[in-house]
């Protein structure tokens, strides 16, 4: 085998291969990537750890046909400190040469029989503009567990129902939903998955422009679901096990509601926060025309900041971990954002508003459940 590209080319194609490499891969051939090489002016470098598989293919120009397993992180820890010239790729025996101006590297080959065979793609169920699949990926995950403890709750759960599709996270703390339309193959399907929240955030870095195509097999066999956009596939098993029903969180009825500008509050959350002692909240007073921002108590350090809102129902007040209300605002890309609450110990929702005297937007929603204060 024989081939050579643009270092630039290789070195995005390979970072991008071997992004989900396991670090305590179950057998050390799991760390490898897999490349083929064939004369039609393909290359392909695939990875797969019984799990996340990842599949690229790109143009290079291929003198010698040819297939070989290598150390994955190795190849890509060499091809990243490769001079940007042209890289020549070749097999040697049980050695792969790799050549880049005056560089030269050898690595050792490993056993490519042993390798398993890459997942099929399910079939493709719809498809998404990237950038909207991204972007509700990046506000849904930010409420999925970080804890394996529960595993289940480590997922994103993803609900299609013919054009609309609802992707939601919790972690029994809060809870974030984004609802949005898509292209189905079939209008009236309805499906539901969950797919690990870090895959999913793997797959959202790695999108272009365009759209995305997924794929999904929900059936007695091994549940797969697949992402594949510009040259790049993903496909990942998806976590067993009954999903809690969490849209029955959201509460009804709500007394309470505050509109304030987004930047303005995340700001002052992170000035406030500052003195805020683990696992102690930071204080939200809504009263009239504002609401005031505090943290800290007693001999410790203190902190407090007002800032204008448009508040409803009267004075209310409420205590977050300043973290999860940070991370939640942060998600948000409209310039207000609108609080809902029953009262000061039961569920806040939090949605997006355009301007202040808007409707609210009910595509996203992040509810937070309060600290006692």
């Amino acid at each position: 085998m024989r081939f050579h590209l643009d270092r630039d080319v290789l070195n995005e194609a390979v970072s991008w291969a071997t992004r989900t490499l396991p670090t305590r891969p179950a057998m050390p051939i799991l760390q490898g990537v897999k490349i083929v090489a064939d004369t039609t002016g393909e290359l392909k470098l695939s990875t797969f750890d019984y799990e996340v598989s990842a599949h690229i293919t790109l143009p290079a120009e291929v003198d010698e046909a040819g297939e070989v397993l290598v150390q994955g992180r190795m190849l890509s820890e060499i091809v990243r400190a490769l001079p940007n010239k042209p890289v020549s790729f070749q097999l040697e025996g049980t050695k792969v040469e790799i050549r880049c101006g005056s560089s030269r590297f050898t690595l050792a080959v490993l056993p490519i029989g042993d390798y398993p065979a890459l997942p099929e793609l399910p079939p493709v169920v719809g498809t998404i503009d990237s950038s909207l699949f991204a972007q509700a990926i990046s506000q849904v995950s930010i409420a999925a567990s970080k804890d394996d403890v529960v595993p289940l709750l480590t997922g994103v759960r993803i609900e299609i129902d013919g054009e609309k599709v609802a992707m939601m996270a919790t972690d029994r703390f809060r809870l974030a939903m984004r609802e949005f339309t898509w292209n189905p193959s079939d209008p009236s399907a309805e499906m539901s998955a969950i797919v690990r929240s870090r895959t999913l955030t793997e797959v959202a870095r790695s999108l272009g422009s365009g759209s995305v195509e997924i794929a999904l097999n929900t059936g007695e066999q091994a549940s797969i679901i697949g992402f594949e956009s510009a040259g790049r596939r993903t496909t990942s098993t998806l976590v067993d096990g009954d999903y809690p029903p969490v849209r029955r969180l959201f509460p009804d009825n709500t007394n309470y509601s505050m509109t304030v500008a987004t930047q303005p509050l995340i700001e002052a959350v992170k000035r406030v926060s500052l003195v805020a002692e683990r696992n102690t909240p930071v204080r939200l007073t809504f009263s009239e025309g504002q609401v005031a921002l505090e943290a800290g108590a007693g001999d410790d350090a203190q902190a407090s900041e007002v800032i204008e809102a448009q508040v409803e129902g009267g004075e209310l007040v409420v205590g977050y971990n300043s973290g999860f209300l940070l991370e939640g605002l942060g998600a948000f890309t409209t310039d207000f954002v609108q609080f809902k609450m029953p009262d000061s110990i039961k569920p806040s929702v939090i949605r997006g508003q355009e301007s202040q005297d808007a409707d609210a937007d009910d595509s996203y929603r992040y509810l937070l459940m309060p600290m006692r204060i």
